[in-house]
């Protein structure tokens, strides 16, 4: 046991060297970052000093004139002494005061940043908050949800259709809020006003409503830390319909909550079913829906979709796929209430600390649409489901993107797809389905609501295999390129000889990879540094085959 625990130290100590050394020289460098980015993505030591541990929304939104007015409470406990803090609040949004303790605050703007001088200083662990009033039109997304902003649609029958999206361009461009991936809220509490004809739906349990004639007060609550971006409202005219679900873990049961436009309903209630196999399957490889006690609802929107916690934006239009197509022709299942209902176990409950690390988000996402595809069918077709996207890899830019900046704009989709087949070609590198199911789960339940690094997933793996992962997520993460596996064979009396070899950028790359005859495949290990040899018995050079199917790998004989 002392030789075990001994030698899992020196692994977890040397992945942490590994990682924390990790970048690929100059691949940065060829890009510019303004202040106003770097204002943003920063923890700069005016948003280190306080911990923000509560928001309460209080706006009056109507949609005949775009406009958003009110205020935002933004409770907070001084981490280090405060003298002065920063909050976020787009530019084209004008703040009318800032009042602490009763009286108006001294502030400055730079860019979207907004500093906060206080009086007299509020000494560490000092609970405060601050009242943050303003007004304005919020920019209006030009392509929701990938260009962020508020949505200002009509329905068929010309009744206004509002919702917002804003993963990566930041909550902050309609609210004002500490807007960094790092600092989520314990609780939110998101009071709307809006026209009494049209309805709020929000994130969250709705605690009460309140007609003051022409308009209605919506009051939701979110009783779980939430990401910024997540904080979401949708206006329309909405139906509401229920369904329960039921955990086989306990029992218990989860309010499962419908919100669609009224002439939608009849499809709505039809086509929302496959979501009680979708919770089911999630809650079979990673555990139970992580928001139980505020629900799980989807929210029809005018635009595709978005992962706002327990109130998933949902515009598919009742299609298979995605609006009909991007999945295998035989597979009947919703791309939208997959792909979002993922996103509450990672980006939700499990979050990144910064826009850099997304692939935290969208990688691990991407995977469970493949192993939501494993439980309903079988693992051949979800093998066959990754490689329908594998043609989307692009290799262009690395998965891991430049930290402290406000930076969205990856060439391409490597985040997700690539990302993706990094944890296929993972699992197989392993070879031990039994503890990879083990540590996905584990990894998601260990990390509930909590915010985490790449380091912490490489720590996880190699604690959980006991061998040093640190050179194979380097060269997927931080390399445009995944590693080449040189190989030569030769037809022996013995059978068939393969040597082999790695080359990739990152010096002893050694992942072991599967080749031989398709279905029966055996492993080896190369490394890049010298060839290595194996014979393979009853296997004819026409039936060799390299798992290119299993991993993300590009495979070049080398004679």
């Amino acid at each position: 046991m002392a030789t075990r625990l001994v030698r899992s130290i020196l692994l977890l100590f040397g992945g942490l060297l590994a990682t924390t050394a990790w970048a690929q020289p100059n691949f940065w460098d060829t890009y510019t970052f303004s202040e106003a980015d770097s204002l943003r993505g920063a923890l700069r030591p005016e948003r280190t000093c306080y911990d923000v541990t509560f928001y309460h929304l209080n706006l009056l939104i109507v949609p005949e004139f775009k406009s958003i007015a009110g205020y935002v409470d933004i409770h907070f406990k001084a981490v280090n002494e405060v003298r002065k803090i920063q909050i976020d609040l787009a530019a084209n949004m004008t703040i009318d005061r800032i009042e602490y303790d009763g009286k108006g605050l001294r502030y400055e703007r730079r860019h979207d940043a907004v500093f906060v001088f206080f009086p007299e200083p509020i000494p560490a662990g000092q609970q405060a908050f601050i009242q943050v009033t303003y007004h304005g039109q919020p920019r209006t997304a030009r392509n929701p949800p990938w260009d962020g902003g508020f949505v200002w649609a009509q329905d068929k029958r010309g009744n206004p259709w509002v919702g917002v999206a804003c993963e990566g361009d930041g909550a902050s461009l309609w609210w004002p809020n500490k807007d960094h991936l790092s600092d989520e809220p314990d609780s939110v509490l998101i009071s709307v006003e809006v026209p009494s004809s049209l309805k709020c739906i929000a994130n969250g349990n709705l605690r009460s409503t309140e007609n003051n004639g022409e308009f209605t007060r919506y009051n939701w609550f979110v009783s779980y830390p939430v990401n910024n971006y997540n904080v979401t409202v949708n206006i329309g005219k909405y139906a509401h319909f229920q369904d329960e679900y039921y955990s086989p873990t306990d029992g218990d049961t989860l309010a499962l909550d419908y919100y669609v436009l009224d002439y939608n309903e009849a499809k709505a209630r039809a086509h929302f079913k496959q979501t009680n196999l979708i919770l089911k399957a999630y809650e079979h490889f990673l555990g139970k829906y992580p928001y139980w006690n505020d629900g799980f609802a989807l929210v029809e929107t005018s635009y595709l979709g978005m992962e706002h916690q327990g109130a998933i934006a949902y515009g598919n239009r009742y299609m298979r796929g995605y609006l009909g197509g991007m999945i295998p022709r035989d597979m009947d299942w919703d791309y939208i209430i997959v792909h979002e209902t993922g996103h509450e176990y990672f980006g939700n409950s499990v979050s990144c600390n910064d826009l850099a690390e997304m692939w935290i988000h969208e990688s691990f996402t991407t995977y469970l649409e493949a192993l939501y595809v494993e439980y309903r069918y079988d693992y051949a077709s979800a093998v066959r489901y990754l490689e329908s996207q594998r043609p989307m890899i692009r290799n262009q830019q690395p998965i891991l993107g430049p930290k402290d900046v406000n930076w969205d704009n990856w060439d391409g989709s490597d985040h997700y797809y690539k990302g993706a087949w990094m944890l296929h070609t993972l699992r197989h590198a392993i070879h031990n389905d039994s503890l990879w199911w083990s540590l996905l789960k584990r990894f998601h339940l260990e990390n509930i609501n909590k915010n985490v690094r790449t380091e912490d997933f490489v720590r996880h793996v190699n604690e959980a295999t006991g061998r040093d992962w640190a050179a194979f997520f380097q060269q997927y993460l931080v390399y445009t390129q995944p590693p080449t596996l040189l190989y030569n064979t030769e037809a022996t009396p013995a059978g068939l000889k393969v040597r082999y070899r790695w080359q990739a950028d990152v010096a002893g790359f050694d992942m072991p990879v599967l080749l031989g005859i398709k279905g029966a495949y055996q492993q080896v290990s190369p490394t890049t540094t010298g060839w290595q040899e194996t014979v393979l018995t009853n296997v004819t050079e026409g039936q060799f085959a390299i798992a290119t199917e299993l991993h993300l790998i590009k495979v070049r004989r080398s004679d």
